[in-house]
């Protein structure tokens, strides 16, 4: 990617790859046109709500910030709109249906991370459905496992790719983006289908 506040993003390989149980993954390297701008905006005015949870008898910070945009919401910049209306017709084949969410995730630095979950909130959990996840910032790896065990699989997502969990992937395998050292801030801006909701406290991408 040239002239990029991220030049040292390592692309993904476009491909699609099957998974079991009728899972797939789909990665396309620099797919967000505008990456530079679109994370420099958001990262400035997104309202970013900072979520507390229940754990080990203490309530604790969601380790990132969070922001949600319901169907219909006005989105807090254009070109989401444009996106979410080109992934509607890049994956229509797959989900007959267009994207109608946005969740925006926050990493400020590597510290910030999220556990092993599926987003299994809604129809996520009793339907196949797609999940696309446009990663802006800072390199970060991102890891897929068979829901009740087995190999990991491991990808390393950069600046303005796009990343889309499809099939069963939400219910028969699990997903997690771990704590790297010294990491750079790095927003993740997810695209969902009616009916699959926005998972809440540490269930986020």
């Amino acid at each position: 990617m040239q002239d990029s506040l991220f030049d040292d993003a390592a692309p993904l390989a476009p491909h699609r790859r099957e998974l079991s149980d009728g899972a797939w993954l789909d990665v396309r390297a620099g797919w967000q046109s505008g990456a530079d701008e679109l994370f420099l905006a958001l990262q400035r005015d997104v309202p970013w709500v900072e979520e507390r949870r229940r754990m080990y008898e203490r309530t604790l910070p969601v380790p990132r910030l969070l922001r949600y945009y319901g169907d219909g919401a006005a989105l807090p910049h254009p070109a989401l709109s444009a996106a979410m209306a080109e992934l509607t017709e890049l994956y229509w084949p797959d989900l007959r249906e267009p994207f109608t969410s946005v969740g925006l995730c926050l990493y400020r630095d590597g510290a910030d991370s999220v556990a092993w979950h599926g987003d299994t909130i809604g129809r996520g959990g009793t339907h196949d459905t797609i999940v696309a996840i446009v990663s802006l910032g800072a390199t970060r790896p991102f890891l897929m496992r068979p829901r009740g065990g087995g190999a990991s699989t491991r990808l390393t997502v950069g600046h303005g790719d796009l990343l889309a969990m499809g099939g069963s992937a939400q219910r028969t395998w699990e997903h997690a983006v771990p704590k790297v050292p010294h990491a750079g801030p790095r927003i993740s801006v997810q695209f969902r289908a009616s009916g699959v909701r926005w998972p809440t406290g540490h269930d986020l991408v």
